[in-house]
């Protein structure tokens, strides 16, 4: 189909997404997405499981208590078990099998897959996205924020970015859309947290690939990482606020990725005899992020910004466990089985919230299910853009109705999952995988001996139990469901080494 052509079905299929949802004007609303990196759905003192957990007791997240008072939680949110698919999936709409973003970025041309026995992996786009055609390893995209500043938002980004690969445009987010780039780069992790070490910087330069860039001002003095860049953040609102222009802030907190570094000012109270320090250590962090949170709500009320400004909560892949990383943990995700890298639920559930006043009903709570690339349809909904055209399809849904508490027809679809690389460490979920969940089901196939699990969500939070030989006819549908979605984007696979072959698709298991 020609490239004109492509373009026009597109925006059709946008346009026609949207106009069912939208039954009144819809102004432009200022619009603050909160990422947080390798943040675990019990990391909070919000509970997201039916009942409070152990570990909800332990953190203190007040500012997030008071987003989910004011705002909707959500049970079910879903990412991508690493960091760089979850964020390529957020700026473009589609599915990390579609647009093949599918492990971390960070060198240009080079994999960063780890090296397997038996599997080969494929020639992945591990330059990560780009918005310009014709560089190698990257999917050609039209960026969220570009469509955002657009239409007249004034785009801000804050924090980590990680979208490209070192030298392609991508690494810069200024060349995706943003009006102003603070401190993100291709790096996906701090060098250091602490402004007395430079954050991670030689003295005097940026120092690849983990020191922090454009920070330079803090160098030397005793402040953490997320308080820099939430005074920086700020700073860059009072420059969108005399534009007169709505704002999109995409603040994309580093914290709380590895290294465990604590913020001073919060480790005191989780320090206790029986808790492993670098569990005190990783609760500090969170609270450092949680009080970034606050500082933003309340600049917003005392600017008189409140009533016209959406926050939207979300992390970008489950937290890093023992169950995966083996040793002492810094935590544990459970109820949830396993952690980051996963197709476990521990891997890729996310702790989600959204305040949108005067729409989103204060408190409520859905425990439907969603998942990342439904923030981009959301999102351009949101800021009231109806139709926009886009070089690559969009494979989100907007969950706007969900929010106006009209409809929950999302939930009938199924979510797809494809991983076909090898992120490195061992456990419960971890390889190369590709998953898929329709309603309480779950479908997990594994390349490397073309096994599977199933497990019923509903019944069986934690995984414990795969129920793949009770139940064969469900693995024999969800299988050939997860294959006709896989080979219609084109999905990558893996092969093996001994004799080159792609391992069976899903559908094709011995």
């Amino acid at each position: 189909m020609p490239q004109l052509l492509l373009r026009i079905f597109f925006t059709l299929a946008i346009t026609i997404s949207m106009a069912g949802c939208q039954e009144e004007p819809i102004n432009h609303p200022n619009i603050i997405l909160f990422l947080v990196d390798d943040m675990g759905w019990q990391d909070t003192s919000v509970p997201f499981h039916n009942d409070t957990t152990a570990f909800n007791r332990f953190y203190h997240t007040p500012s997030m208590e008071r987003l989910a008072r004011e705002g909707m939680m959500f049970t079910q949110a879903y990412a991508s078990s690493v960091c760089s698919p979850t964020r390529i999936s957020l700026m473009t709409g589609m599915n990390p099998a579609r647009h093949r973003v599918t492990n971390w970025t960070l060198w240009k041309n080079k994999s960063q897959d780890a090296p397997h026995d038996v599997l080969s992996f494929p020639e992945w786009n591990m330059n990560g996205m780009s918005p310009v055609a014709g560089i190698e390893n990257t999917v050609y995209a039209t960026p969220l924020p570009q469509i955002l500043k657009d239409a007249g938002y004034f785009t801000i980004h804050c924090g980590k970015a990680h979208l490209g690969a070192i030298t392609t445009p991508a690494a810069d987010p200024e060349n995706i859309g943003f009006d102003i780039n603070i401190a993100g780069h291709a790096a996906g992790g701090p060098g250091s947290y602490y402004g007395s070490r430079n954050f991670g910087n030689q003295a005097g330069e940026h120092t690849l690939p983990w020191g922090i860039p454009g920070l330079e001002k803090y160098h030397g003095e005793d402040i953490y990482l997320n308080e820099a860049l939430t005074i920086e953040a700020m700073n860059a609102l009072d420059s969108a606020l005399t534009t007169g222009q709505p704002f999109f802030l995409y603040m994309a907190h580093y914290a709380i990725h590895a290294p465990i570094q604590e913020d001073s000012r919060f480790l005191e109270s989780y320090l206790n005899d029986s808790i492993p320090i670098i569990e005190s250590r990783y609760a500090s962090m969170v609270e450092s992020m949680d009080k970034s949170l606050g500082d933003l709500m309340a600049y917003i009320d005392d600017h008189g910004l409140a009533n016209q400004t959406i926050i939207l909560f979300m992390s970008d892949n489950g937290g890093l466990s023992a169950s995966v990383r083996g040793g002492i943990p810094h935590t544990h995700n459970r109820p949830l089985s396993s952690g980051k890298g996963s197709a476990h639920e521990g891997g890729i559930r996310e702790p989600m919230i959204v305040k949108w006043p005067g729409t989103i009903e204060p408190g409520s709570k859905w425990n439907g299910y969603l998942i990342i690339e439904d923030f981009f349809p959301t999102i351009l909904e949101m800021a009231g853009i109806s139709s926009v055209e886009t070089i690559q399809p969009i494979d989100g849904k907007s969950f706007m109705p969900i929010l106006k508490g009209k409809d929950n027809t999302i939930n009938s679809r199924s979510l797809f999952w494809h991983f076909p690389n090898n992120w490195g460490p061992k456990g419960p979920g971890i390889g190369a995988t590709s998953t898929i969940r329709k309603g309480d089901w779950k479908l997990i196939y594994y390349y490397e001996d073309q096994s599977y699990e199933l497990f019923n969500i509903q019944e069986d939070l934690g995984e414990y139990h795969n129920l793949a030989a009770e139940y064969p006819q469900k693995v024999d549908s969800l299988s050939r469901e997860l294959t006709h979605f896989l080979k219609s984007v084109d999905a990558q696979r893996p092969s093996f080494k001994t004799t080159g072959e792609p391992c069976p698709w899903p559908n094709q298991s011995k």
